[in-house]
């Protein structure tokens, strides 16, 4: 499983409740219990490079978010890098290198691997930031520390012009992680495959050129969309979730989906 630290921060329960102990106790029970465990975390959102009244709260919890990786023996976490308006892309990259070294030299404590990812098309003008594989790799070679590697999201490579296997081989060996959703070309909707227009063959190709071997994760959230998106009939709100019987097919379609594209590029394997 991918655990989303950014979900427990902007509502402020779980590992940002008061008591961050008695929650990770639970979710060691709760992962012997059913037998499962985390391969990689996502950090909570924030301003990395803005300097606003939120930041120093920003950076505490991402390194928190580090220190319960260290605790419940996730390897990678995905952390977001940062822009800002009227930067160049020098400035944004000196920016970000500071940002991500003092993240780095905490995360060494623990081993944890901090993974930067390509992001869609950002849809303001006069904003710089890091939104495709020739980037990212320069960005990963700049900042240029043994903990910091990409997480692939195929969904914000499906909004770029470039092949999803030309991108991945563009960062080769540097790939530990991926996000694996779909869209429609037009926005990142995180659909499940098979639903918008990626070619998940030119994902596959450039998995298997670059000999990755991590999990096959998704990232694909958007097959039941959020409540809290879904126009409200006063009157009426029977249907406004649905059940979890059918959250719980969904889900099984889902590793269904995983299963048959590894399958066919004969990389299915189950721990």
């Amino acid at each position: 499983m991918d655990y989303s630290f950014g979900i427990d921060f902007s509502r402020k329960n779980g590992f940002f409740s008061s008591d961050k102990k008695a929650h990770l106790d639970n979710i060691k029970r709760q992962c012997d219990k059913l037998g499962v465990g985390f391969v990689q975390a996502h950090s909570p959102m924030g301003s990395p490079i803005v300097k606003n009244a939120a930041h120093k709260e920003f950076i505490e919890a991402t390194k928190m978010s580090v220190e319960a990786c260290g605790e419940l023996g996730i390897p990678n976490i995905v952390v977001h890098s940062g822009y800002q308006a009227g930067l160049s892309k020098e400035e944004t990259f000196e920016k970000n290198k500071e940002f991500f070294l003092d993240i780095l030299h905490f995360a060494e404590k623990y081993g944890v691997n901090i993974l930067v990812e390509n992001f869609d098309i950002m849809v303001f003008k006069d904003v710089y930031w890091v939104d495709n594989a020739s980037d990212l790799r320069e960005l990963i070679d700049y900042v240029d520390h043994p903990l910091f590697h990409a997480c692939w999201d195929a969904g914000h490579a499906n909004l770029q012009e470039m092949p999803q296997q030309e991108g991945l081989e563009l960062l080769g060996n540097d790939v530990y992680a991926v996000h694996i959703q779909d869209n429609l070309g037009t926005a990142d909707h995180h659909m499940f495959p098979f639903c918008g227009n990626m070619s998940l063959d030119s994902l596959m190709n450039g998995l298997m050129k670059i000999g990755y071997k991590g999990y096959f994760t998704f990232e694909a959230t958007n097959f039941f969309d959020s409540a809290a998106k879904r126009h409200e009939c006063e009157a009426d709100k029977r249907l406004l979730l649905p059940p979890l019987e059918l959250r719980c097919e969904a889900e099984a379609l889902l590793y269904k989906l995983g299963k048959h594209i590894l399958t066919a590029y004969n990389c299915f394997e189950e721990i």
